[in-house]
């Protein structure tokens, strides 16, 4: 089994999108915890709404690839806009941040708010 820590983040209907990610997650994985909604300053493009930003910790027999390629199609089928600027608003980003203990986004290092909500799942 292997166990990962996602970040979850929205800026469109925040609070709702971020809350339906997690329904879906638990329909295809076991979710072991998940963290409290951060509000978090945009990054990058600042003249768009904060984000809510959260993690959460799931366990699956998928490997890394396939893992991210479900968390795509959970954000496709929640109507992310991929034409949008990389840093622009969105209905939702899910990211594998931990992948069986070891940091596998580098955004980690660099965003506060990661390692803080990070730190609240593990």
């Amino acid at each position: 089994m292997n166990r990962a820590v996602i970040g979850l983040g929205s800026n469109i209907d925040a609070s709702a999108n971020m809350d339906r990610a997690v329904e879906l997650l638990k329909e295809q994985f076991s979710v072991v915890k998940v963290s409290r909604w951060m509000q978090t300053q945009p990054i990058g493009i600042t003249n768009q709404p904060i984000f809510f930003n959260g993690a959460l910790v799931l366990e699956t027999t998928l490997e890394l690839n396939l893992l991210e390629t479900a968390l795509k199609d959970i954000e496709n089928r929640m109507g992310r806009d991929r034409t949008r600027p990389k840093f622009g608003p969105r209905e939702i980003d899910l990211d594998v941040i931990l992948w069986n203990g070891k940091v596998v986004d580098e955004d980690y290092y660099t965003r506060d708010f990661l390692q803080i909500l990070v730190k609240e799942v593990l």
